[in-house]
């Protein structure tokens, strides 16, 4: 048996015996620990279209959920998340990679993301930490254009205005942008920062920022998709595209 067969075979296999399904990070999570020998990269790339690539077993009931066929007429998953073990604050940029997978496997907002952050595009515009794109895959019946998404992410409640108004500077170059913040950062800010959000059509996400392993990223608002000016997409991608579309 191949390495891609046991890595479908386990999560079959584990999903099988589980009638509310797994999230993608906990069927990882799961399949990882069955295989310790098999690196996480390749786990990702061959569960990620599970429900494509063995639909007479697999199928997902909603974004990023994985169910067995076999459960497909049990009630709803559960997809609530037990609470996060406190740790101490990790540095900002151990977030950028966990969201950037979330925004391809959970959210499914992506094809592809990665992490950026830094002065990557020197300019006083600033720089995303994430960036995604989303292409049409060839099994879509329904083709649609190259999307750009951009994330800014923050642990310091302190900085939220900041982190506001850089997301909507993204909007220069991305069909959408999100600002991800913590999830403790006092109601008051979360909730203005809700508000306008709706406004300016800016994603808005809660995580828990105090462990990288189970950051715990829950929509507050979905990011709404707009046209962005092709002459910055154009001029910031370059910086980026051998690593973002190749």
């Amino acid at each position: 048996m191949t390495v891609r067969e046991q890595i479908r075979s386990k999560a079959v296999e584990i999903l099988k015996g589980l009638p509310h399904g797994l999230r993608y990070s906990e069927l990882m999570a799961k399949i990882q620990e069955a295989l310790p020998g098999v690196a996480k990269k390749t786990i990702a790339g061959n569960i990620w279209n599970l429900e494509v690539v063995v639909p007479d077993r697999v199928y997902k009931p909603a974004r990023g959920m994985y169910l067995h066929v076999q459960y497909r007429e049990v009630a709803p998953p559960d997809v609530s998340k037990p609470p996060a073990v406190p740790l101490e604050t990790p540095k900002e940029q151990a977030f950028y990679e966990p969201f950037a997978d979330w925004l391809v496997n959970e959210l499914e907002e992506c094809t592809r993301a990665m992490a950026v952050g830094g002065n990557r595009f020197k300019d006083k515009w600033g720089t995303p930490d994430v960036i995604g794109v989303r292409e049409p895959r060839k099994s879509d019946i329904v083709k649609f254009g190259t999307e750009i998404v951009t994330g800014e992410v923050k642990i310091d409640s302190a900085g939220l205005i900041t982190a506001f108004g850089q997301a909507c500077a993204y909007r220069l170059f991305s069909h959408k942008s999100y600002i991800v913040v913590p999830a403790d950062s006092p109601e008051d800010d979360v909730a203005r920062l809700d508000t306008l959000a709706r406004i300016f059509g800016i994603g808005l996400i809660l995580f828990n920022a105090k462990n990288p392993k189970d950051p715990n990223f829950t929509i507050r608002v979905r990011a709404a998709k707009h046209e962005p000016d092709m002459f910055y997409v154009n001029r910031y991608m370059k910086l980026i595209e051998d690593e973002l579309f190749t």
